[in-house]
């Protein structure tokens, strides 16, 4: 019997901006900004350079950068110019509308126009005890005890710590970056497994008892 698609899904629960993981670790993602690299001087690039290295040997912990390109989606700008085309009263501007309405569906259509997100996600493991490790290891056996609301809020706490530090850290290489809410989590991991849908600019309902 073919087995339900939740349980090759490691997130048990997304809580307050928390992924709640199967093995009880917790997880927080940040969305980051971008910079044009090519663009800066010499100098400029030998900084960043400089200044991301200081960064990532400064992490005393292990984080995901996670890259994520898509066709732009302009479903709501196509719809306003639909709308725009539909009250003309002047045939030639009605004409002239639908021509530029057709040109930019075919100009993203080609995948010539790409959107490129970027976040990192941070890691936290509450629960998880290693004999002479405080990180989890290969050939070392877990002890997990019940993850309780205490567990949880001084989790989370630990969790936001590491966040802001490498908010800082990415500042200092003139990256702007915000953690992600739950909805913003849930409409990220939907759109993961459903881009042709999310490149069209849907995404389903989210029930409010799972936005927490």
């Amino acid at each position: 019997m073919p087995q339900p698609s939740q349980q090759f899904i490691p997130i048990k629960q997304i809580r307050e901006g928390v992924m709640l993981m199967n093995d009880q670790s917790m997880k927080g993602i940040l969305l980051v900004s971008s910079i044009n690299f090519a663009l800066k001087s010499e100098e400029e690039q030998s900084a960043i350079i400089f200044n991301f290295q200081n960064f990532l040997n400064s992490l005393d912990f292990s984080c995901q950068i996670l890259v994520s390109s898509r066709k732009v989606n302009i479903t709501g700008y196509i719809d306003k110019i639909k709308e725009l085309e539909s009250k003309q009263t002047n045939e030639l501007l009605r004409i002239q509308t639908a021509d530029y309405r057709n040109f930019i569906e075919e100009l993203v259509g080609s995948g010539s126009i790409m959107n490129k997100s970027f976040y990192v996600v941070v890691p936290y493991y509450p629960l998880l005890k290693f004999t002479g490790a405080t990180t989890p290891e290969k050939n070392k056996t877990p002890t997990q005890t019940v993850l309780t609301e205490e567990h949880f809020q001084k989790g989370k706490y630990q969790l936001w710590q590491r966040m802001e530090y490498i908010s800082l850290g990415l500042r200092r290489c003139g990256l702007k970056s915000a953690s992600m809410g739950s909805e913003e989590i849930l409409e990220l991991l939907w759109s993961l497994h459903h881009p042709k849908q999310a490149e069209l600019g849907y995404y389903p309902n989210l029930p409010p008892e799972i936005i927490t």
